[in-house]
């Protein structure tokens, strides 16, 4: 079987139609449209539901699809290797970075990976760690920027660690302590970021364990945004203390968390047993662990 039509069949899921599809393999639509067509030929089975929009994965679908995805993946690691081959003098490193921290901890990695290996292309994709780990699980990246702890099937190197602290508004009492233990914030409201972002279940659980499950005042994917809300006395928010020093705000206090102290842990993760490029390897040598 070949695998040209698989991909054309992933890419029609992953895109949500044909002629998004054929941007993403450089094709045209009826070209991707005549190969998903050539692929349920040959198997002698209906695996989209064209009748929708966008297309949906019939019952035969769904299990093409889930072992294209395998077969995909093991293409990209022997593609990976045979280009390993050729040392670091070509190549790409696909990297995936959270929108929290990346700036801080990984910009000065990039410039010095470019200036060493200044053949080798970076392909970055920016996602909250929940979709980071989807995107790595599947082989569409080689490393991704992930909160520990990560889960059983990546491996990981440490990045940094760094306590969380809280936000509060310089008018509200609490911003005069140098600690709060969580309990004590329970009858505020809380800012918290998008679904996706793991800062969240660090936030919530530790809140659930403390008795009380907070009111969300709103949620953003913006840091600046996040801090302007908590300067407008909206609510608290939570930051790693390493972010919420670079972004001093004259109405905002940032106090010590306690009961429980809790803690924001970056690491790099990869495929558990996956082959490793020499370019993530090398990216990976330019880290240097740190704890606050």
């Amino acid at each position: 079987m070949k695998l040209r039509p698989l991909r054309a069949l992933v890419e029609v899921m992953r895109q949500g139609g044909f002629s998004q599809a054929a941007r993403t393999v450089f094709a045209t639509q009826s070209a991707v449209s005549k190969a998903v067509r050539q692929l349920e030929d040959d198997l002698g089975f209906v695996l989209l539901d064209r009748e929708v929009h966008p297309p949906r994965l019939t019952a035969a679908g769904e299990i093409v699809y889930r072992r294209a995805l395998t077969l995909l993946t093991e293409q990209d690691d022997l593609l990976a290797e045979l280009n390993a081959l050729r040392g670091l003098q070509r190549g790409e490193l696909r990297l995936g970075l959270p929108p929290i921290g990346s700036s801080q901890l990984f910009a000065p990695v990039f410039a010095a990976f470019r200036a060493r290996y200044p053949g080798i292309d970076i392909r970055l994709v920016e996602h909250g760690s929940k979709r980071l780990e989807e995107v790595l699980r599947a082989g569409e990246i080689d490393l991704a920027g992930l909160l520990a702890p990560v889960a059983d099937d990546f491996d990981c190197k440490p990045v940094r660690e760094e306590p969380i602290m809280v936000l509060i508004a310089a008018s509200h009492p609490f911003s005069q302590l140098s600690e709060v233990a969580l309990g004590r914030l329970s009858a505020l409201p809380f800012l918290l970021f998008e679904s996706g972002f793991a800062l969240n279940p660090i936030i919530l659980e530790a809140c659930q364990q403390a008795g009380f499950t907070p009111t969300v005042a709103a949620r953003t994917s913006q840091i600046d945004f996040m801090i302007e809300l908590v300067a407008a006395g909206l609510g608290i928010g939570f930051l790693p203390r390493m972010m919420a020093e670079q972004r001093h705000h004259a109405g905002v206090r940032t106090v010590h968390l306690t009961e429980p102290a809790l803690t924001w842990q970056m690491a790099l993760a990869w495929r558990r047993g996956a082959y490793l490029s020499h370019a993530a390897q090398a990216w990976l040598d330019l880290i240097n662990p740190t704890a606050s």
